[in-house]
């Protein structure tokens, strides 16, 4: 148990250290624009997929 209270200590630290530091704001901004990225990926794949395997008229 002692362990895992260790543990847990050291995971706040770091995200002590993460939160107060600016980290935080820089790594949500790049979450950010990951989502977009990989959103307009997402449309893009679906659309080609409509339009390269429809069938035949």
């Amino acid at each position: 148990m002692l362990r895992w209270a260790l543990i847990f200590f050291i995971v706040a630290i770091v995200a002590a250290v993460f939160g107060f530091t600016g980290i935080a704001g820089a790594a949500t901004e790049i979450a950010r624009t990951l989502f977009f990225v990989f959103l307009a990926l997402l449309l893009f794949s679906a659309l080609a997929h409509v339009y390269w395997n429809s069938p035949p008229k």
